[in-house]
């Protein structure tokens, strides 16, 4: 899955930008899932899910960054 397109949890429906990847050693792959802010503009915290399950969401255009001008900020690291 890359970095930048929709995804949607096929349990719960949790759906957002995946904008976070970690791969383990034991083979397990989580992707983090950023969904939009709250309608009174608070930040909505991401999540982590297992890449099984999860699903591409048809039809949505993938989001970009610039990051010529360096790498971004760097967040905590996750936690499982």
């Amino acid at each position: 899955m890359d970095l930048g397109v929709k995804a949607k949890d096929k349990i719960t429906g949790f759906t957002g930008i995946v904008t976070g990847k970690a791969s383990y050693l034991t083979g397990c792959d989580q992707y983090l899932v950023q969904p939009k802010c709250k309608e009174d503009g608070e930040m909505a915290d991401g999540r982590w899910f297992d890449e099984q399950r999860l699903d591409l969401v048809p039809d949505a255009p993938a989001t970009t960054l610039d990051n010529s001008r360096g790498k971004g900020a760097c967040g905590v690291a996750p936690m499982k």
